[in-house]
């Protein structure tokens, strides 16, 4: 069972990839096998794992454009069972080129569905905007996972991208849902945070992660040294929030195999 799983919010900011690369560096570290794909021409999930020298021969606009197969550009990160399909600023051309194919949005799709990989999640960690990349990554995904930041201009952009997942679900991937949304850069200290986390899990109830990612300098801090935050500082508040969100990730992939979902 392979599970597909697009990082994204079309607001900037939020926490998106700090959650890719340590939701995947927590699962890792628990005995998961997991690729992390960069799908953002930013390649901030790439230097976030210290990977920018390996990215120049191996990069993900190779798969999209020049037909190499995704298992030829996946590198080792140095952290045991974690995978990297490296990005460059080259994937910013791909979004132009994609346009001039048939069934430009579903490349992606086909280049997963071709890879004989052996991984139970693969993360797409998507750019912060709604383009042909975005686009091809929620074709690609089984489900989403929003990070969602606790502020309130963050609640207005959530209600645009749950428009976006839900258009493309009706038009392009009938099997694309909400994997769960992510509460971030969360401080307790403040009232607006509090209304926040209260609003969005009354709302959306069970697929709100209990899990709550607060705003710590080591998240900030760790991808400077190439490094996710468990390997940054394990103590830190911050990789305690992505062990949490790891072991809830765990708990519903084991329930989902016990039903066959």
């Amino acid at each position: 069972m392979k599970k597909v799983i697009a990082i994204a919010n079309q607001k900037g900011g939020v926490g998106k990839t700090t959650t890719a690369v340590n939701l995947s560096a927590c699962l890792a570290k628990a005995g998961v096998r997991v690729l992390l794909i960069d799908f953002d021409p930013q390649g901030n999930a790439t230097s976030g794992l210290g990977a920018q020298e390996l990215a120049k021969d191996k990069d993900m606009y190779r798969v999209l454009i020049d037909a190499v197969a995704l298992p030829d550009v996946i590198v080792e990160t140095g952290y045991e069972n974690l995978y990297l399909a490296p990005s460059t600023s080259q994937l910013t051309g791909a979004q132009v080129e994609l346009a001039e194919r048939d069934e430009h949005h579903l490349v992606l799709k086909k280049k997963i569905a071709e890879a004989a990989v052996d991984f139970p999640f693969i993360f797409i960690d998507c750019p912060p905007s709604l383009t042909a990349l975005t686009v091809n990554a929620l074709c690609a995904a089984n489900s989403i996972l929003i990070p969602l930041q606790c502020e309130y201009y963050s609640l207005e952009g959530l209600t645009e991208l749950l428009k976006t997942v839900r258009l493309i679900k009706e038009r392009l991937n009938q099997a694309l849902e909400i994997e769960g949304i992510l509460l971030t850069m969360c401080d307790y200290r403040t009232n607006l945070s509090k209304q926040v986390i209260s609003e969005v899990r009354r709302y959306f109830g069970e697929k709100v992660f209990q899990a709550v990612i607060p705003r710590a300098v080591c998240l900030a801090e760790a991808p400077g040294f190439g490094k996710p935050v468990i390997e940054y500082d394990i103590r830190s508040r911050g990789a305690e929030g992505y062990m949490l969100l790891a072991e809830e990730f765990i708990k519903r992939y084991s329930l989902e195999l016990e039903l066959g979902l």
